[in-house]
């Protein structure tokens, strides 16, 4: 079984097929789900079988913008334990840390990273996928945005959000949910705000609740840290389009020594290089499947510094040429474009 996702993470999900005229039940159906499965939300579903529901399901009715529309109406509440752990934490900083930690509890396969950019500060979100998954990302980045908003009220005023796809057709569903600059065809996906702004005081927070929250945190089953080699992944994948996935960095990301990190990924019988063109491959297949990304492109996003030696790489791990894989991968005929703000 792949990487496991809370059953709340379909949230909304009928409520918002119905307003679009579509039956919910008989798409979870299609996906192999009862709706029985997603009224318990720590009930676990394959992370994968709830990317392919919503991108059917965007594309069956219509609507591009289904995650997004599905993380409208989210509250803390949805988080479960993990929520009221987060609540009481003093500062949005420390509920990010906090997230970060415990988000394995929530959805395996999504990944997160907070980067310090001098004044700025960098939240990265992505969902470790060989595919496409829209819907799941905008859900995600959704959710995001209304957790912190939900904590600080009109305090929260990031600078922009940021997706590395396309813009859709209709983006009235990002004006309505973001209060701030929206970028298309971005260099990453995540939210950038101002660093001071993580450090104001959480009104909400109480240090007796949290202390209490932590404890019935840490007493679930997955509340044991992700394994090391499952963390580096995710670091991988965030990083690697910006051409710094080296072990170095990445230990540094991890606040790790990289002697302590290679000797944890030893121990766990993996190694860095093995991790990463895991990483490669996986999203070789994502950006080589959609022609919005010309080949240059996929190799710089893959790190390579010349295209001959990307295309040496897929030659040996995929059996034939980029060009030859994309020809029969059946991909949409879009292309991409600058950047572009709303």
């Amino acid at each position: 079984m792949g990487a496991l996702v809370r059953a709340a993470a379909l949230t909304n999900f009928a409520e918002v097929v119905r307003e679009l005229g579509h039956d919910p039940a008989a798409a979870l159906r299609r996906a192999g789900l009862r709706s029985a499965q997603i009224r318990d939300p720590d009930q676990l579903i394959e992370a994968r079988v709830v990317a392919q529901l919503l991108e059917d399901t965007a594309r069956a009715t219509g609507c591009d913008s289904l995650g997004l529309r599905m993380a409208q109406q989210r509250q803390l509440s949805n988080f479960g334990v993990v929520g009221l752990l987060l609540i009481h934490q003093p500062t949005l900083r420390h509920v990010l840390l906090t997230l970060i930690g415990h988000v394995h509890m929530l959805n395996e396969s999504l990944a997160m990273q907070l980067e310090d950019a001098g004044e700025m500060v960098i939240l990265r979100e992505d969902l470790m996928s060989p595919v496409p998954a829209r819907q799941s990302v905008e859900l995600a980045i959704g959710v995001l945005f209304r957790m912190c908003e939900a904590l600080l009220g009109e305090r929260w005023k990031p600078v922009s959000v940021c997706f590395a796809h396309g813009a859709p057709g209709d983006l009235g569903p990002y004006r309505r949910l973001f209060r701030c600059r929206v970028e298309f065809d971005a260099e990453f996906t995540g939210v950038v705000c101002r660093a001071a702004d993580l450090d104001v005081p959480n009104p909400s927070a109480d240090p007796v609740l949290a202390r209490y929250a932590l404890t019935m945190v840490d007493a679930m089953p997955a509340a044991h840290d992700q394994p090391i080699d499952q963390a580096v992944r995710k670091a991988i994948y965030l990083v690697l389009p910006s051409g710094r996935a080296t072990c170095e960095s990445v230990a540094q990301g991890l606040g790790l020594s990289m002697r302590t990190l290679q000797r944890a990924l030893d121990e766990r019988g993996a190694s860095f290089s093995d991790l990463l063109a895991e990483v490669r491959h996986e999203l070789a297949q994502r950006y080589v499947g959609s022609t919005r990304y010309s080949l240059g492109q996929v190799a710089s996003l893959l790190g390579y510094s010349t295209h001959s030696a990307f295309t040496r790489w897929f030659g040996l791990r995929f059996g034939c040429s980029p060009e030859a894989w994309r020809a029969g991968a059946g991909a949409p005929q879009t292309r991409r474009k600058a950047a572009r703000p709303i």
